[in-house]
């Protein structure tokens, strides 16, 4: 399973452990992500995506649709929804 928030994009990015005399080793800094499902009111769907912290408090502000359409309208996602299709 990938590390990759399925809204914003984050992923792991690569840092260093550095010990108390100052030792380095490679060490991965990992978004904080929570698997939640989404109930999509306009379209009557329930979606199941993986955020991160970020995102969820931007889904709180905007709302779920929203935030959806924003970000297609800048190219950052493609959504696919079964009532545009009717």
């Amino acid at each position: 399973m990938a590390k990759v928030c399925d809204l914003t994009g984050k992923r792991p990015i690569t840092g260093n452990h550095v010990s108390h005399s100052n030792r380095k080793t490679k060490r991965r800094f990992y978004p904080n992500l929570h698997k939640k499902r989404f109930f999509i009111p306009e379209t009557e769907e329930w979606i199941t995506l993986k955020v991160s912290s970020a995102a969820l408090r931007t889904i709180n502000k905007l709302g779920i649709y929203a935030y959806i359409k924003k970000l297609e309208k800048a190219g950052d996602i493609v959504f696919y929804s079964d009532a545009a299709a009717l």
